[in-house]
């Protein structure tokens, strides 16, 4: 399936494929997996693009805001940046970033994340 997401990620990120197109091809699991718990062993490739079926929780590690550390908790990022609601399970983007001097904390949508100083890997979720 990792072919599979490159290939798909490649004409997303140029715009190739519709907003409409996307889904259908997520909609048909020949793309998107269940997401994993965090993104430890994903994010070395800066730029690298995975779409995952994510279920939103309150609670988990989590570190920083709108970017995240590589070790925070996917679906209680989804619910802290405001793109699922606890229990809610959607198609998501997770794009992998450079990391930031330092993760700042907040809350939002009933989710803390906390703060972090420097980290290696972080990434980034979006809306499909």
């Amino acid at each position: 399936m990792k072919v599979v997401q490159e290939l798909v990620a490649y004409f997303d990120q140029r715009g190739k494929l519709s907003r409409r197109q996307l889904k259908k091809l997520l909609e048909q699991n020949f793309v998107a997996s269940d997401a994993p718990t965090n993104m430890h062993g994903l994010c070395e490739s800066v730029g690298a693009t995975y779409y995952f079926r994510v279920t939103g929780i309150t609670e988990g590690q989590l570190w920083g805001t709108d970017i995240y550390s590589g070790d925070s908790a996917i679906g209680a990022a989804a619910v802290h940046a405001g793109l699922l609601a606890a229990g809610e399970t959607k198609f998501l983007r997770v794009t992998v970033v450079h990391p930031p001097d330092s993760f700042p904390a907040s809350t939002r949508n009933g989710v803390t994340s906390t703060e972090y100083g420097k980290y290696q890997y972080a990434w980034m979720l979006s809306a499909i």
